[in-house]
């Protein structure tokens, strides 16, 4: 049994002109010590996946079906108090997007991190939470006298290094990082990842890493889920994906990302914007963007295709050859 399980999990936002469908019939696993990367345009659903796992939706979120599966529990039955209990921070943490400026600027980073702890943990007292603090500031590269320092005290790099030793607080199992290299140049976001790397192999951690930086998938996740306007396009083995993409949006992502390495080619762009979730294509939701787009695109969403070695694609063009 996989550690955590997505199965057609559907999510919808309720606004005055409607429901937007933000997440659409999505299924991925992730196995015990395992990295998934969640891929796609700004807007395609990643993040609302990230925020329906830990059941913590802004106003007007609500998962309409489907079922989040976490050591065989279905996260999408239990109440708030049983989540804050056993599932947040404990079993489950982010570290969310734009994490350079979710630390409270008046109040010492320690102390905040504390607060974590001994929320969750009640029966840990404040002297063994600053304990707890230190290892984990020796863990991700930061010096444990710093913890008595503000957010302002600290440099773009550090403050996303707290944050990670914020969401290691409760030693959970599985950690999902939402775009966790933003707002940080090349240099320091390079160094965050390297340490995501270690941490995942020195605590056993399972990982879900958001991003729309295909290198940042590559360099260090075992599989990869493609996202496009609230579904999975394409989802499998990372090594398999980058050499052999079969959805055509994929491919178009692939041809949009310069290699060093590989001979001089003009980059690919893929035409035309994504669909209104309020309102989506009938059929392949990609279809008005595809250079193969057939009629049975244009009538009919294509089933999510296992096409060998646990690789899964939702395309027509496919499933036709």
């Amino acid at each position: 049994m996989a550690l955590l399980e997505v199965q057609n999990l559907k999510t919808y936002y309720s606004i005055l002109r409607g429901s937007v469908k933000a997440v659409d019939d999505v299924t991925f696993n992730v196995e015990k010590g395992e990295a998934v990367g969640l891929a796609g345009e700004s807007g395609c659903g990643k993040t609302t996946v990230a925020l329906s796992i830990l059941r913590i939706l802004p106003t007007g979120g609500k998962i309409v079906g489907g079922k989040i599966l976490f050591r065989g529990s279905d996260l999408v039955k239990l109440d708030d108090t049983q989540l804050r209990e056993s599932i947040r921070w404990k079993g489950i943490s982010i570290i969310f997007q734009g994490a350079m400026n979710a630390l409270n600027p008046v109040y010492k980073i320690g102390d905040q991190i504390a607060e974590a702890i001994t929320t969750h943990e009640p029966e840990v007292n404040k002297a063994e939470a600053i304990e707890r603090i230190e290892k984990l500031f020796e863990l991700v590269g930061l010096d444990p006298s710093r913890i008595t320092n503000y957010p302002h005290e600290f440099s773009g790099g550090m403050r996303q290094r707290a944050m990670i030793a914020m969401a290691l607080a409760c030693n959970p199992e599985f950690l999902i990082a939402d775009e966790p290299g933003t707002a940080l140049d090349v240099i320091v976001a390079a160094q965050v990842l390297k340490l995501m790397k270690e941490l995942k192999s020195k605590l056993n951690l399972s990982m879900m890493l958001i991003t729309h930086d295909l290198s940042i998938i590559a360099e260090t996740c075992e599989k990869s889920a493609i996202m496009y306007a609230g579904k999975i396009a394409e989802y499998g083995n990372v090594v398999t994906i980058f050499k052999e993409p079969l959805h055509p949006y994929t491919q178009g992502l692939m041809g949009a990302f310069p290699g060093i390495r590989a001979p001089k080619t003009r980059m690919i762009s893929i035409p035309g914007s994504p669909p209104d979730l309020l309102n989506p294509p009938s059929g392949c939701r990609f279809h008005t963007r595809c250079q193969y787009a057939m009629e049975i695109c244009r009538r009919e969403d294509p089933a999510f295709l296992d096409v060998g070695e646990s690789h899964y694609v939702a395309c027509h063009l496919v499933q036709k050859a």
